[in-house]
């Protein structure tokens, strides 16, 4: 193992071309945990395209599972949801046996995530639009979730990393207003970049925000049994709450 490894290493598939994520991730996470990152190269966002990327990731899984990753996370949240909540979890399941390694989702993570910080309602934004959005909030209700709204900017796929954070955080303080609030905010997708309106949220709304990079981390870190706060992300990385049994 590599001296930089020392605390474990984590093995990270991401959806697309995009930079961005792998960096903040990288930056976020304590030192001492390394990161093999690999890459898949969806381009239009649709679900035919997720559906034909699953060849791709289970050969990523497999390639990171060789080389001794103790801990595998294939990024990418839609791909795995529109499987549906109980599709998806076979999936992996069905993974973690083949590879010996354990595995989660970005979607299985979120809602670690949301159970970890006791909220049973949300308000959704993401950067997709049309009826996908309808099975983002389907994966939610499945999972045990009021989900208020699951509302997409209007944005391209591939332009979406160049929202500003003002933006979206207008948008979703205008869809929590709309709503009646509730009690988590949930933001879907990494591509776009706004770590720096996470704090700011969660102060003028005073609810706790589910950011994908974030939300990443702690999992990352409870799995392998660290507990490093970072203050700055949101509660659920400063808190650093135990997975929830």
């Amino acid at each position: 193992m590599a001296f930089t490894s020392w605390r474990g290493i984590i093995g990270c598939v991401h959806p697309t071309l995009r930079p961005g994520s792998t960096e903040e991730v990288i930056r976020l996470l304590p030192e001492g945990i390394g990161v093999l990152s690999l890459y898949n190269n969806i381009r239009r966002g649709t679900k035919t395209e997720f559906a034909e990327v699953m060849k791709g990731y289970e050969e990523h899984i497999a390639t990171l599972a060789e080389q001794g990753c103790d801990l595998i996370h294939p990024s990418g949240a839609p791909p795995f949801m529109v499987h549906g909540f109980r599709g998806e979890a076979e999936l992996i399941s069905g993974w973690e046996k083949k590879y010996k390694v354990p595995i989660f989702t970005s979607g299985q993570n979120q809602i670690t995530a949301l159970r970890a910080l006791k909220a049973k309602s949300i308000i959704g934004a993401t950067y997709f639009q049309g009826d996908i959005n309808q099975a983002f909030k389907t994966y939610f209700e499945d999972a045990g979730f009021e989900v208020k709204c699951m509302t997409g900017m209007e944005v391209p796929f591939d332009k979406a990393q160049e929202l500003s954070g003002e933006q979206v955080y207008a948008f979703i303080k205008k869809l929590f207003i709309t709503h009646g609030g509730a009690d988590a905010i949930y933001m879907l997708g990494s591509g776009w970049r706004t770590l720096h309106i996470i704090s700011l949220l969660e102060q003028d709304l005073e609810t706790p925000v589910v950011h994908p990079q974030p939300t990443r981390v702690w999992e990352m870190q409870r799995r392998l049994h660290i507990r490093e706060p970072r203050t700055g992300y949101g509660r659920l990385l400063a808190e650093m709450p135990p997975l929830p049994g």
